[in-house]
């Protein structure tokens, strides 16, 4: 599996009322050239991964409205898109328009990724945004068929990259490294949303200073 294999699935992932970042376009917010851009993106920051080395591979539940259906990045809102390419040496224009949204959970993450200094790479189990039917703008949690097609190519990242460990956020996602990579090394954390900032903010706490403790052993 290459980067541009990778991508080719990606963009051909398709379902009822999902949005794919990479081969959808808004109507409402994207530019003209919002999913190729998107895709564009997505194929860089693949390729800088899987050179650079990936000890961290981060997992959600599927892209929300307010952030990855709008950036194709997960974890990444409009207010953390540019810092998210800059980690990786990488800059774009954004493939939205108008003024820029926020995401509480883009905003715990990329809080704790900024603390961080090893190298990471951002996903999710489903990586479209599943939303009810004749509501784009709202969210709803991916299904059954989502899901398994969401892990095989999950199951396909973790092939290209090969990370050290999977830093799962939320129930879902720590499910899904476990049926996916049982062997693979899994941090479970709290997700920030609906009451669960304090027990993430906790756990990142945790998790920076083992990984102070490994530095100063080696």
């Amino acid at each position: 599996m290459t980067p541009a294999r990778f991508l080719s699935v990606v963009c051909a992932t398709r379902f009822d009322d999902a949005f794919n970042p990479f081969a959808d376009r808004c109507p409402v917010h994207d530019r003209a050239k919002g999913p190729k851009i998107r895709a564009k993106i997505l194929l860089r920051l693949l390729a800088t991964a899987e050179r650079l080395g990936t000890r961290s591979l981060w997992l959600g539940r599927d892209f929300g409205w307010r952030g990855g259906r709008r950036s194709g990045l997960a974890f990444t809102d409009d207010l953390h898109y540019s810092e998210h390419l800059a980690r990786f040496g990488l800059e774009a224009a954004p493939p939205v328009r108008g003024p820029p949204m926020a995401e509480r959970t883009a905003a715990a993450v990329w809080g704790a990724l900024r603390a961080m200094e090893e190298t990471f790479f951002l996903w999710n189990v489903f990586p479209l945004h599943p939303h009810p039917p004749d509501s784009p703008f709202s969210n709803r949690a991916h299904n059954a068929a989502e899901r398994a097609a969401g892990e095989a190519i999950l199951s396909a990242l973790i092939g290209l990259l090969r990370p050290e460990r999977i830093i799962a956020v939320g129930r879902d996602a720590e499910s899904a490294a476990a049926r996916v990579a049982p062997r693979l090394e899994c941090v479970a954390l709290r997700h920030p949303s609906f009451g669960g900032e304090a027990r993430f903010g906790a756990q990142i706490t945790a998790l920076l200073g083992a990984a102070g403790r490994t530095a100063a052993d080696q």
